[in-house]
């Protein structure tokens, strides 16, 4: 096996006889996914950082890691020896990569374009000045030891019961768009918008149920570019029944080559700038965002009633989990680490009869480490449960009916030892969060509007945090999902009946202490009788014709109330935890035993 500079020099000789000055190298794969196999982990493998996030710069005589504050002390670590420096990307001083670049570098700078989106690419040359920007792939003729194969793992068809939708009535909608667009063809790189097309799901990526492949749509064919290794005889024939084709997953770039259309669509924020050379007898028009992003965030009412059926199989784990955390901050019988805690969750919610996996690295936050807002616990490395203290838990599962994702804080130990200010800070988190969940507004209002709800009661303090209030949620499919999201960038994409988003304020207090609520809410008419809807409100008589939305809760999990301040809450937003709370009861306690049920009768209790 070699060393990170064995692997250094060989890239430097490439580079050498190839013209090269300066090398990129992203953390990122052909198909711009959260998580990735680990077939493309070319930025870890060249520099020797195992984070999820970085970018590695390798000049003729330097090596250079670009990565965020969150991974600081792991990059530290892991580069010792290796001859790459850290470039702290999040300190105000650090230089981008291309200024950096210009400031160093003389000459043509490569990168693999299929790491990198056809909007991506386009700013990064634009942004190099008088240097050139050339694709060419100088990882792959090195990383021969060892390198992990593609995944190889079966496809499977997602039944329509579960999906509520046929692939021949979604590759109608599409073939639709291709009409109105006056286009002949739609290339789709992302891989949940392939599963969702298709209702085909997989195993090939972490905690989205993914299969790695490329789709073209074409006025009258359908084609999946994947192995033919990960489908079987009989799915190869339903899928052909439906008017799916199939070819090989390298096929692609022939195929794009010598495709018969006037006009091709494609995302730029989501197809690579490779697939977008291989097209050379059409014209490329980019559309953002996909057609099918778009249609898949729009849930049908089976994948709606699907959502609430995997809220309340999520909801019976989490009680039977916190019921039992409960009992051991009583009797402190076992070790217990942020890491211990995650496994054991997971082991509840792998009890449900629909559970197939997380739907992300669960976070897991004791005491200072729940104010790292995308802390990761590690090995040999995560803080121990002792003493008192505040617990941040954000966690989530994916179930054949839907995708779930909660945050909940919890105080463990000693509830004299409560301070004020927790208190203080963790009442300010619900009110912009009963805020959120409570808000009416009008068809066509964006994320970005609604987002000052959730900030208000912080910003009035001077606090406030730095995530999106709320993302996209997918339907048994990604936990992070497009196009529309609430959080203070200016998203042009309005908000639509039947998109999930999550509700999410936080408080950080740098070595102390992390606050974070986070249920996931569906939008829905505005006066809409639904069955998790903590507080009805008919709309009223006095109207001006146009059409208004609000949010129906799906979570159930009930809320630490020991941590609230009750003095700050208003009459209306202790209506809707009362309501919120005698919900989650009524609509978990015929799925609990008499232990399980008492304990959340407890937990449910008005305030």
């Amino acid at each position: 096996m070699t060393t990170i500079p064995q692997r250094l020099n060989a890239l430097r000789e490439r580079m050498q006889q190839a013209g090269i000055s300066a090398c990129i190298v992203p953390g990122t794969d052909p198909h711009n996914s959260e998580y990735m196999a680990a077939h493309w982990a070319e930025m870890q493998w060249i520099s020797g950082f195992q984070g999820e996030t970085g970018t590695a710069v390798i000049t003729l005589t330097e090596a250079l890691l670009w990565t965020d504050s969150r991974y600081y002390l792991q990059a530290e670590q892991e580069l010792q020896g290796t001859t790459v420096r850290l470039m702290r990307e999040s300190d105000i001083d650090c230089p981008t990569i291309a200024q950096w670049l210009r400031d160093n570098v003389q000459g043509t700078v490569a990168v693999n374009a299929e790491m990198y989106t056809v909007n991506a690419y386009r700013q990064l040359k634009e942004s190099f000045g008088t240097l050139q920007l050339t694709a060419c792939d100088l990882i792959r003729p090195i990383w021969t030891d060892n390198r992990p194969d593609i995944p190889m793992n079966p496809l499977y068809i997602y039944d329509d019961q579960y999906a509520g939708e046929s692939v021949e009535s979604k590759l109608a909608r599409v073939r639709q768009v291709l009409k109105d667009e006056n286009a002949q063809a739609l290339l789709i790189a992302a891989l949940d918008e392939i599963g969702w097309l298709l209702n085909i799901r997989g195993t090939d990526v972490d905690f989205t149920p993914c299969v790695i492949a490329y789709v073209v749509v074409e006025n009258d064919r359908c084609t999946l570019f994947v192995d033919s290794r990960k489908v079987n005889t009989e799915d190869a024939a339903a899928l052909q029944r439906k008017g799916v084709s199939l070819l090989p997953y390298e096929a692609i770039y022939d195929y794009l080559c010598h495709l018969s259309a006037d006009t091709v669509l494609m995302d730029g924020n989501r197809v690579n700038e490779a697939l977008y050379e291989a097209v050379t007898g059409s014209t490329v028009r980019l559309l953002t965002p996909c057609p099918v992003q778009r249609m898949m965030s729009v849930k049908n009412e089976t994948e709606i009633q699907g959502e609430r059926l995997a809220m309340i199989e999520d909801g019976v784990a989490l009680t039977r989990f916190f019921r039992w955390l409960d009992r051991w901050q009583e009797e402190r019988d076992s070790e217990e680490t942020e890491l211990t805690l995650a496994a054991r969750l997971h082991d509840y919610r792998a009890q449900g009869r629909h559970f197939t996996d997380d739907s992300f690295c669960t976070i897991a936050g004791w005491n200072a480490n729940g104010a790292i807002v995308h802390y990761h616990a590690e090995e040999g490395k995560c803080a121990k449960i002792e003493g008192d203290g505040v617990l941040l838990l954000d966690s989530g599962g994916q179930y054949l009916d839907g995708t779930t994702d909660i945050t909940r804080t919890v105080w463990i130990g000693d509830e004299k030892q409560i301070s004020d200010q927790l208190r203080h800070d963790y009442t300010l988190v619900m009110k912009g969060h009963i805020a959120l969940a409570r808000s009416r507004f009008p068809k066509g209002t964006r994320g970005n509007q609604l987002d000052i709800l959730a900030h208000q009661y912080m910003w009035q303090e001077g606090i406030t945090y730095g995530h999106g209030t709320g993302h996209g949620v997918g339907h048994f499919m990604g936990c992070h999902e497009g196009p529309a999201n609430i959080r203070t960038d200016n998203n042009t994409n309005p908000i639509r009946l039947g998109n999930i988003f999550s509700d999410e304020p936080g408080i950080y207090r740098t070595g102390e202490y992390g606050i974070r609520t986070e249920n996931l809410i569906l939008t829905v008419k505005a006066g809409s009788q639904n069955i998790t809807s903590p507080v009805y409100r008919p709309m009223s008589d006095r109207t001006t014709g146009e059409e208004y939305y609000e949010f129906e809760t799906l979570t159930l999990c009930f809320y630490d109330t020991r941590l609230l301040d009750l003095t700050m809450l208003t009459a209306d937003e202790k209506a809707w935890l009362n309501a919120y709370h005698r919900c989650v009861f009524d609509t978990l306690a015929p799925h609990l035993d008499k232990e399980d049920r008492d304990f959340l009768k407890e937990k449910c209790k008005e305030l």
